[in-house]
Formats: structure tokens, sequence, C-alpha cells
């Protein structure tokens, strides 16, 4: 009862405190080709580096093979081969050890600690949104899933606007706030105002003779070169020298401003009733940890300015918390006309009906496919979108569909064999109301030696395990080395689920799950429907982050 759930880090951590070596001598094996011989190697070079001679001692290896402890998985044995010291595990008893317990969802913990206020300015855009606004958007989308699984509290600024981009969002399940801040905006607005009128980078715009006439909103110029130069700041597009202020960047930056403040106050409703000139002596003890500007690298530019603007107006330390997370940029192919989010949704979808009534002919036609349609084609533009790194380019090739409802790095691909698992338990449920099969017996009574496949190890090994730290991975925002600019690792995500449908695909196209109902075949049949509903599980959890739902038919 007390093992705790497996995991690899703590099993890495213990192979390394053994070895001696706790800067990381072992690495995880996980094609299924060195699987078929071991779970973890010390390279050959790196034995040679820690040890005379490349020899690993006898008690050394005594205490690799005695290894033990919370979430640590039990080791079968260790041995010298040319490519290293080899070590394998108890495999069975991994998968009692992960399988055995009973299933009990685990929900998301409640926010606690420090809260992330993401930031995306695409929206505040008053033309139509294009595919490379959307980068960002549904970056930030997914990513506040993945902070909100790890019990960060997220907010997600600006509201919503009354009209634009509502529909295109809502069929893309973007779950974005559409309250606007009412009185205390205006307040915290002129507030701002007052500030701007009090900084010594700020100075009111003369026209000059000839010159151009200024917008009609422009309140007055700031000089935010000699704000960065006296500040010592690092990071900043050296291009930056003198900004218009108007009232619609004054408006962003006191939109910012709230949602730090609703990160403090933990009673939201009653954020009217605080005055902005109270804000930066609660911001001081915030505690919100990051705030994070998720932009396409076409608004770089602007965000910069406004950063540098919040921090002349509001020198609180909140406004040091600001981090850019810049998207790559989005290159459209074949496009007859500059095309618009919305267009490149219908343009998706009707591609995702087409290829569904050519695989499923009339069935697709049927009523009850326009929500399969509609999720798979959500899915394909988000794998599209995020299954690359975001800081690299993406190419979107708009009369090339096969990115999206083919092949096995599609989005489609994945709700596919999401699916293919839900008709499977589909499949068995029924068997068993008709008498076919017994009822699947609890956990604690399965036999987990009867899973000998080398698919049903890699299927643990490579995603059961490791999938907690997955999602902890790609929700960090590690602190810049230097500068404002941060990388995440959101697209672990998308490419962990493409890599387990590859897997599991390959799995369940080899073996026969509900085979004959004969009884010396239960106890295999028990135990591997065990394996699979937890794939199952990761599927459906990791599709959350998303907002994809799983499908029960394809």
């Amino acid at each position: 009862a007390g093992e705790g759930r497996p995991g690899l880090a703590a099993t890495l951590r213990a192979l390394n405190g053994a070895l001696g070596r706790p800067e990381g001598l072992c690495v995880k094996e996980s094609g299924a080709r060195n699987l078929r011989h071991r779970d973890f190697l010390a390279p050959r070079a790196a034995l040679n580096a820690a040890f005379s001679g490349g020899q690993v001692p006898a008690d050394i290896m005594s205490g690799v093979t005695s290894l033990g402890g919370p979430g640590v998985l039990e080791v079968r044995g260790c041995q010298e081969t040319p490519a290293g010291l080899a070590v394998q595990l108890r495999r069975p008893e991994a998968f009692r050890r992960l399988l055995g317990s009973p299933s009990v969802p685990s929900p998301s913990p409640p926010p606690s600690g420090p809260r992330v206020v993401l930031h995306c300015p695409a929206l505040r855009r008053p033309a139509a949104l294009r595919p490379r606004h959307l980068r960002p958007l549904l970056l930030a989308d997914h990513l506040a899933q993945l902070l909100r699984a790890q019990g960060v509290g997220v907010r997600l600024v600006p509201a919503l606007p009354e009209e634009g981009s509502r529909e295109v969002l809502r069929q893309l399940r973007i779950d974005w706030p559409s309250s606007s801040g009412g009185l205390a905006l205006l307040d915290a607005i002129s507030a701002l105002k007052q500030a701007l009128g009090r900084s010594p980078c700020a100075a009111a715009c003369e026209q000059a003779p000839g010159a151009a006439a200024l917008p009609e909103d422009v309140i007055c110029k700031v000089h935010l070169k000699s704000f960065v130069e006296e500040q010592g700041l690092v990071g900043y597009d050296p291009n930056l020298d003198v900004l218009l202020v108007t009232e619609e960047k004054l408006r962003s930056l006191a939109e910012l401003q709230q949602a730090v403040l609703q990160c403090t106050v933990s009673d939201p409703v009653a954020l009217p009733a605080f005055r902005f000139r109270d804000l930066i002596s609660f911001c001081q003890g915030s505690c919100c940890s990051s705030i994070v500007h998720v932009v396409s690298c076409e608004e770089e530019f602007q965000q910069q300015q406004l950063d540098l603007l919040w921090r002349i107006l509001d020198p609180g330390a909140h406004t040091a918390l600001q981090k850019h997370l810049v998207c790559g940029p989005v290159k459209v192919t074949n496009p007859s006309s500059p095309i618009g989010a919305d267009q490149y949704f219908q343009l998706r979808k009707h591609q995702m009906y087409e290829a569904s009534v050519m695989k499923y002919g009339e069935l697709a036609e049927d009523e009850a496919w326009t929500e399969v349609i509609d999720t798979l084609t959500v899915a394909a533009i988000r794998f599209e979108m995020l299954s690359t790194a975001h800081r690299s380019q993406i190419t979107l090739d708009l009369e090339d569909s096969s990115i999206s409802t083919k092949g096995t790095k599609s989005g489609a691909f994945v709700m596919y064999n999401c699916a293919r698992l839900a008709t499977l338990f589909d499949t068995y449920q029924r068997a068993v109301e008709r008498g076919t099969y017994p009822p699947r017996p609890p956990a604690p009574e399965l036999n987990f030696s009867c899973l000998r496949e080398e698919g049903e190890w890699l299927l643990l090994f490579n995603y059961l395990l490791p999938f907690p730290e997955v999602l902890q991975q790609a929700a960090q925002l590690p602190p810049p080395s230097k500068g404002i600019r941060i990388t995440a690792n959101t697209e672990m995500v998308c490419k962990f689920l493409i890599q387990l449908s590859m897997d599991f695909s390959s799995y369940y196209n080899r073996v026969h799950v509900l085979g004959e109902p004969f009884p010396h075949l239960f106890d295999q049949m028990f135990a591997r429907l065990q394996l699979l509903g937890a794939v199952r599980d990761v599927f459906h959890s990791a599709l959350a982050t998303l907002h994809l739902p799983p499908l029960s038919q394809i």
C-alpha cells in the first residue's frame, strides 16, 4: 500500500544514485528492439569515464539489483554488455503496481500557490482573424489547460470582444472568457492616464510643420529607448524608440492590471470594490508568478512596446514578471487570396467530410456524423498548429488535405485510435451482457504475468509510466536565461499522442484482444483489457488538454 505510483524519474534517480553518479549515468530505452533486452542502459563511454577500466564494482552491481523505495520500479537484474551496463526491470511487478490498484479517477488539483496570466494580443485585432493568429490563441488555450492540470490558477486576457472572433473560437473549442471589467476597468484607465502625466518618459505630441496629422486618439508620446537604457533591460528590439500612446493601449494595460489583481484577490466578485490605486500595494504580495504574452512573431514588436509602457507607468514588482512566448510564422501555401481563420476551418471541415465519405460511404452523410466530423476537424487543426515547437515555422498547404485527414501524424489518426478503444470496450460490454464473457474481476485479482507480448510492455513503459511527467514538462515555463523570451514544450503532448497512437495501432492490429470465450484464455484477456483501459484513460486525459472530447465511433 505504501509503494506509491511507480515513476520513471524516481527510478532513474535511484539507479544513478546506486551507481554513485546522481548527475545521470543511466538512460531509459524506448525503441522496441532495445527493449527486448533491457529497460535502462549506462552507456559504455559513460562507464569508462566513471569507473576504472569501465568495470562496475560488484558491490555497486548488487546495489542496483536491490533498488527500492517510493515510486521506484524493482530491478530483475543487470549485466555488463558491449553497449554498457544493461538493466532490466521486474516487468510483471511493474504491470501489477501500475494497473493492479482499483481505478480511481484523479481530478485536477484545485488551484493553489502561484497563478499565471496568459495574454493573447491577437484577440484585440479589429479585423478578422487569420490562420497565423490562431496559432498563439490555440497555444495559449492548450497551455492554460496544461497549467490547470498541474494545479496552477490561470487568468486569460483580453476578454473576448462582443463581435468578430467568437464563432470561429467556439468552432475550435477555444475556451476564453468574455466578461469585461466594467467600472473598475474605467477606473484603471483613468489611473494610468494620471501616471502618464507624472512620468518623466512621457512628452506632449507636437505637430511638426508639414508633417502628417497624428491620429485623434493619441494622448502623448513615450520615450522607450531611453527607459530601456536607464533600466539596463536586455532582450528588447533595438529599434524600439518613441511610442504614441493611445486610449486603446491604456485599455490593454488596464485589463492586464485587473488580471493580476484577480490573482491576488481570493473573491473575484469583490474585485470592483478595489480601487486601482490599491493595486500596487496588493500586487507586491501577489501570488501571480508569471505574466506571459503569447504572441505571433508579427506581433512581438508591438507587445514589447506595451511591456515597456506598463513598466514605465507601474514600476511594481508584477510588471517585472512579464515574459514573451513567441510563435514562429505560419506560412500558407496555395492561397487564391488571403484566407481568414473561419475560411480555414470550413476548408479543413470540407476536406474531412470528403475523406470520411470516401472511407465510410453513406454512413458519413448521416446526421450523427456531423459532430464526429466537427471534432475531427478541430483535432486536425489543433495538431496542425500545436505538434510543432512554437518557435518554429509551420506551413499550411490548403490544397493538400492528407496532412489533416490521413497518415499517422494527423489529429484524425489520434482520434481514430481513441475511437477504436471505445469500440473495443463497448463490444466487450455487450458480450458480457449476452453471457459470452464473464465480467472483469477487480484489478487486484488480475494475473499480469500473462502480459508477455512486446507491444504490451512498450505501451506501459513508454506511455503509461511517463505520462504524468509528460504533462508536467509540457506545462513548465522556465525563466529566460537572459532577456524576456521564454520557451515552452507544449508540442510534447501532440507528439506523445501521435506516437502512442502509432504503437497502440501496431499492437491492436497484431493482437486479438477479445479472443475465443474459453476459460483458460480469460486471464490474459482480462489483463489486456486492464492495460488498454489505462491506455484509454491516458488518451482521454491528454485530449482534454486540447479541448478534444473522445469519440465513441469513427
